[in-house]
């Protein structure tokens, strides 16, 4: 009798691992978010490939953040026979696979920071997805070296024994990045990132999308500011009204009559070694 007989080839398990890998991080087909009887956001047609970068921009209010929240499951779609959102091929992933493979970054995240923690502890509790470490948890002797590192990598180990209190808000929005980074994600959502930062806060979140950009990692931007748009995101999803208003290439998009129409003023945009900014018509 044939010994592998019954039992699955390398051939046949590198063509499943294969197929897994075509698969889209993400898609959306025909999703409808409804809250109240109304609907918050429709999304007809949307893949997101295994380290593509993207761009959500719209005017405030306009499904942004609903979007992202879909990709997180922190909402749901109206039913379907077929599923709106997968996730990796999936219909119903596990919610714990999807926070494995998400980082993300808000203003509203970094509102909760009101703890006098080391900034090393507030990184090593991305562990455990907490702000700081939790009471009566074994922490693994990695914990420490790699948080110093993932604060190395975005130039603010000389943070790590600092009260997180006691940082600018540039500073600890960086952190936040670094306590994502604790768990590896392949993924990297920031949702306007760069609300309420100076310039030199703006300057540092935009060079640490695109050192992880650089790395492979998925970078997903939410914002209204076509500045915050990193050179190494090409994509942009513009979102109105609670619908996708055009999806494409950043050439293709970033330009006075869409930008115009798409938050219903006078715009014009400027173009500069791969940077976009907007100025009003007055």
């Amino acid at each position: 009798m044939d010994e592998t007989q019954g039992a699955p080839s390398a051939q046949n398990a590198t063509d499943a691992r294969n197929a897994t890998n075509t698969q889209p991080l993400f898609q959306i087909r025909d999703a409808e978010v409804v809250r109240a009887g109304r609907t918050i956001l429709s999304v007809g047609n949307f893949d997101l490939a295994e380290g593509e970068h993207v761009a959500l921009l719209g005017p405030n209010g306009a499904g942004k953040s609903t979007f992202i929240q879909l990709l997180t499951r922190e909402v749901f779609p109206l039913h379907r026979d077929e599923p709106p959102v997968r996730f990796r091929g999936q219909a119903r992933p596990l919610l714990s696979d999807i926070k494995q493979a998400l980082g993300i970054v808000s203003a509203t995240m970094h509102d909760q920071v009101r703890v006098h923690l080391p900034v090393d502890q507030i990184v090593m509790g991305g562990i455990f997805g907490t702000l700081g470490l939790p009471k009566h948890v074994d922490v693994p002797e990695s914990a420490l070296p790699r948080a110093i590192e993932a604060l190395d990598r975005l130039g603010i180990a000389d943070l790590a024994d600092r009260d997180v209190m006691t940082l600018s808000t540039g500073q600890v929005r960086r952190v936040l990045v670094a306590r994502e980074l604790m768990s590896d994600p392949k993924i990297l959502i920031f949702d306007e990132p760069c609300t309420g930062l100076d310039p030199e806060g703006m300057y540092h979140v935009r060079e640490t999308m695109s050192l992880l950009a650089a790395e492979g990692r998925s970078v997903v931007l939410v914002t209204h500011y076509p500045e915050d748009i990193i050179p190494a995101i090409d994509r942009v999803l513009l979102i109105k009204d609670a619908e996708v208003f055009a999806d494409g290439p950043k050439a293709e998009l970033m330009r006075d009559d869409v930008l115009s129409e798409l938050f219903g003023v006078p715009l014009e945009v400027e173009e500069h070694n791969g940077w976009y900014a907007l100025r009003g018509k007055y």
